[in-house]
């Protein structure tokens, strides 16, 4: 339990933090959410002789925290406390990079200087982001004196002859990087790098020579994890936290066994995991690759002497090809393959459940992608081992390292791939989504891709059943009033010891907004009808006198364009279309023409209903021109759906209207950011009134007047 300590420490730390902040008003939402993050973290069980406890939830809590709580000043003083007196690592995630950037300079420093809280911290990247010193110096053969050598065709990791401005770039990467002006980080190099040059001189796990790389001392990844063991609050976004869940937990962040967790935008991290456990590869690129296997094989053969591990690769690689080609024929006779309409043909298995003339091919490519991993995987190892004990050989060896290493990787997405084509989900859970798309670009080639459609038992038991304790929290985690959705998605219903908690708003909605709902007579369902009447309405609801910004919020890029192509010119000259222009010139436009006394008019999609920050007049009208449904047309939600339906649900009713309440929530929440803020939200879709689902939808939304 919480002890008392622990509670004079959180105690203190606020007091102090509200005292060096003249005319700050500590809120009750805020210290709510301190207490609730303190003793559920002060619930976490012990390790016992390296024995995990039989955790239930009993240390996680979900916080619903509507804008203005001061979530991240909330957690970070009850986790930075709880953390360093239970001897934990503080583990912060953010589903985007704002928020990181906002943890790593401004919130922590924040908290450090004015609660007196001493915390160290950094940002945790993947390996993608870090410059590869050895790629670097074998990209270039060789460094002297600040210096770069022309490339030697022997020596040089190039494929071909590299052109001038590539060659240019690396000079600059070099003479910043060993004259100690740049750390090597992607993000902080001053310029746009190329996707296609950078992935030469950054490196993948696969790749690495680790503990072998001369290079290790320097290696900007190597050093900033040591620094991530050295700090008391590690940030990182959920695809690393979850990459790290996939890999067995403790690879690239801290242990889950060792850490407190402070997961901001919990909203995200459900569908962020199923992308995280997917799979997929391309059949024309794996039969290019698996055919170079047996030069490759032999070439590694000559430097490590064991025939076993290179014969057997050999083997398993002819049997992956052979396979393969065997699948090339039977999808030759699949209807569903046959060309369409409106893009590449795909054909979704039923149910993820296959054909019975596909099951023996699809067992055979798995058991030979398997065994084409585990020898790829033996000879990495023999070769890194094998330089540590033939240092003339380093050159040759580091060579066959490195192609070893782009082959383990595909081994290994191989191998998921063939993994999931294979497993059939029992009736009571859900199913995998299989499918296979032919891709019509004259080359005959296939896509096949695997996906579960929940992971919801990934995360349990990767995740919640061994982590320390955790705090999922954002400022909208229910929908329709209620946690049962993100509790389902997560694995989290399956804990009966999680708490969940609805922190009150610090604003007074019916005070600050008004909800207006138009007499629309065209339903969404009719789309040329629903556009028009928008176009009617919009003049009628914004005031061109008037120097105040509005937002208007659309599903449909289509429908968003079309209503501003309609809308009359003297309108138009107000208006800011999303994708027009890059989103920092539109926001500087806005609050440009704000200052001199003119409208402004944001038209945006979804992604300008989350995370988009306009408080004042910069935006004292939201516009929903459709509630924001996302219908399941792709594999997965495919499957999901028809999986409910057969279960006797309703997708419809039991995940679409759901996550619309959220979303929903989320464009209404661009209103009021602050106290002072005031204005109106108008929806344009008749369903909110008509359809029984709507009043939930109502129901769920703030307080605000009705007029």
């Amino acid at each position: 339990m919480l002890s008392d300590a622990e509670k004079a420490a959180i105690r203190d730390r606020y007091k102090t933090l509200t005292d060096n902040l003249p005319g700050f008003r500590p809120r009750a939402a805020q210290r709510q959410m301190l207490a609730e993050i303190a003793n559920a973290f002060s619930r976490s069980l012990p390790v016992v002789d390296g024995e995990l406890p039989e955790r239930e939830g009993e240390s996680i809590v979900v916080v619903e925290g509507p804008t203005g709580v001061g979530k991240s000043l909330a957690y970070l003083i009850a986790g930075g406390v709880m953390a360093t007196m239970r001897g934990k690592k503080l583990v912060v995630t953010s589903a985007t990079v704002a928020l990181q950037e906002q943890l790593v300079d401004r919130d922590l420093p924040f908290v450090v200087e004015k609660s007196g809280l001493p915390l160290t911290f950094a940002l945790a990247k993947g390996r993608g982001r870090y410059l590869c010193p050895y790629r670097l110096f074998g990209l270039t053969a060789g460094h002297a004196q600040g210096e770069l050598l022309a490339p030697d065709p022997v020596l040089a990791l190039w494929d071909r002859k590299p052109e001038q401005a590539e060659l240019d770039t690396l000079r600059e990467f070099a003479d910043a990087f060993y004259a100690r002006s740049w750390n090597g980080d992607r993000d902080s190099w001053p310029a746009i790098v190329d996707d296609s040059l950078w992935l030469r001189v950054t490196n993948d796990r696969h790749g690495c020579l680790k503990t072998a790389c001369p290079n290790r001392a320097e290696c900007p990844f190597y050093l900033a994890r040591d620094v991530l063991e050295t700090v008391d609050v590690v940030v990182a976004n959920h695809d690393l936290l979850l990459a790290d869940v996939a890999m067995g937990g403790g690879v690239i962040l801290p242990a889950p066994d060792d850490s407190f967790y402070c997961i901001d935008e919990a909203h995200h991290l459900a569908k962020k995991a199923v992308n995280q456990f997917a799979a997929e590869h391309s059949l024309a690129q794996a039969m290019g690759w698996l055919e170079k296997m047996p030069q490759l094989a032999s070439r590694v053969e000559a430097l490590i002497d064991k025939p076993e591990l290179t014969a057997g690769a050999a083997d398993a690689a002819a049997a992956c090809a052979e396979t393969l080609t065997e699948w090339l024929w039977l999808l030759g006779g699949e209807e569903a393959l046959s060309p369409a309409e409106g893009g590449d043909p795909t054909w979704l298995i039923d149910d993820g459940r296959l054909p019975e003339h596909l099951k023996q091919p699809t067992a055979n490519m798995a058991v030979s992608a398997r065994s084409l991993y585990k020898h790829i995987a033996g000879m990495a190892d023999a070769v890194a081992e094998a330089r540590r004990d033939k240092p003339a050989d380093a050159p040759l060896l580091d060579k066959a390292q490195t192609d070893l290493g782009f082959i383990v990787g595909r081994a290994e997405q191989l191998t998921a791939v063939w993994d999931l084509f294979e497993r059939e989900a029992d009736d009571k859970a859900p199913p995998i989504a299989k499918w296979i798309t032919r891709k019509l670009d004259g080359k005959g080639d296939y896509l096949f891709s695997a996906s579960p459609v929940s992971a919801a038992a990934s995360l349990e038991h990767g995740l919640w059943r061994r982590a320390a304790a955790a705090l999922l929290t954002s400022a909208t985690l229910r929908s329709l009033g209620e946690f049962d959705l993100l509790l389902t998605q997560t694995g989290l219903k399956w804990l009966p010891g999680v708490s969940c908690v609805a922190l009150d708003s610090p604003f007074d909605f019916p005070t600050q907004g008004e909800l207006y709902l138009p007499p629309l007579n065209a339903s969404p369902k009719d789309p040329g009808a629903h556009t028009r009447e928008i176009v009617e309405w919009l003049p009628k609801l914004i005031d061109e006198t008037e120097p105040v910004g509005t937002l208007v919020l659309f599903s449909s890029r289509k429908q968003m364009q079309e209503v501003a192509e309609a809308l009359p010119e003297s309108f138009k000259q107000h208006l800011l279309v999303q994708g027009a222009l890059p989103k920092s010139v539109l926001l500087e436009t806005h609050y440009r023409r704000l200052g001199e006394g003119q409208p402004s008019v944001i038209f945006g999609l979804d992604s300008f209903s989350e995370g988009l920050d306009l408080p004042g007049e910069a935006c004292v009208h939201v516009i929903i021109a459709k509630l924001p449904f996302a219908m399941p047309d792709d594999p997965v939600g495919k499957t999901l759906s028809r999986w409910i339906e057969k279960r006797g649900g309703n997708p419809f009713i039991e995940v679409t209207v759901p996550e619309a309440s959220i979303k929903l929530i989320q464009a209404v929440g661009r209103l009021i950011r602050t106290e002072r803020d005031w204005g109106r939200v108008t929806i344009l879709d008749n369903r909110i009134t008509r359809q029984r689902y709507g009043k939930k939808l109502l129901a769920s939304l703030p307080p605000f007047k009705r007029i």
